[in-house]
């Protein structure tokens, strides 16, 4: 099985490629190729199906980075713009369900640092219904500087300290603070304890 999920994302891997290059279909998903985030360019470097029991599909999530790689502690530990977007594929992955998992996830974590009051944030920035067909995106910022100074972006604003933003169907809901929550964080889905080892290889491209 885990065979013929890697012929298909590769088969439409080069299909999207073909189309100009702008989107990858991930079990039936699309997802862009490149995403802005915070002022820096990113590339998918991977993504899969997250399923329970091996056979409920969950949601397919893919992972953003600014140079490829199949190195797991890399990319937790990194500090620099990167992402994670997921897409819910099942009605039951209800809002506390999610949260669940991730207070879960964050348990199992390898590495960072999360805390309760990370998941009382959740349920805060989360306060909806979860439908199928919801887009969970979790972009981490770095803190950009040059010569000492802060920079800004195109709108002038700053580009300030390290923090997760989140976003649900392309509007942001909260931001949680610094680079051991990041790492807490990706370490749900990269660690040595990942939500699903296939979805952790699929990520990585693996």
């Amino acid at each position: 099985m885990k065979y013929l999920k890697f012929l298909f994302t590769a088969y439409f891997f080069c299909i999207s490629l073909m189309d100009f290059g702008q989107t990858t279909t991930i079990e039936g998903v699309e997802f862009s190729n490149n995403q802005n985030i915070n002022g820096s360019k990113t590339l998918l470097n991977g993504g899969g199906l997250r399923e329970k029991l091996g056979f409920m599909d969950l949601y397919v999530g893919a992972l953003y980075l600014q140079s490829n790689t199949n190195d797991a502690n890399k990319v937790i530990m990194a500090n620099e713009d990167m992402g994670i977007k997921i897409e819910i594929v099942s009605g039951l992955v209800t809002r506390e369900r999610f949260i669940d998992a991730l207070e879960e996830g964050f348990e199992n974590s390898s590495a960072g640092k999360s805390s309760p009051e990370d998941i009382e944030k959740f349920k805060k920035y989360l306060n909806d219904p979860f439908v199928e067909g919801d887009v969970i995106t979790l972009n981490y910022h770095y803190a950009k500087t040059e010569n000492g100074r802060l920079l800004t972006d195109s709108k002038g604003d700053l580009l300030l300290d390290e923090k997760v933003y989140l976003y649900k169907n392309g509007k942001e809901r909260g931001t949680f603070e610094g680079l051991a929550f990041k790492q807490a964080l990706f370490a749900i889905w990269l660690g040595e304890k990942p939500a699903d080892e296939s979805l952790k290889e699929d990520m990585l491209g693996l």
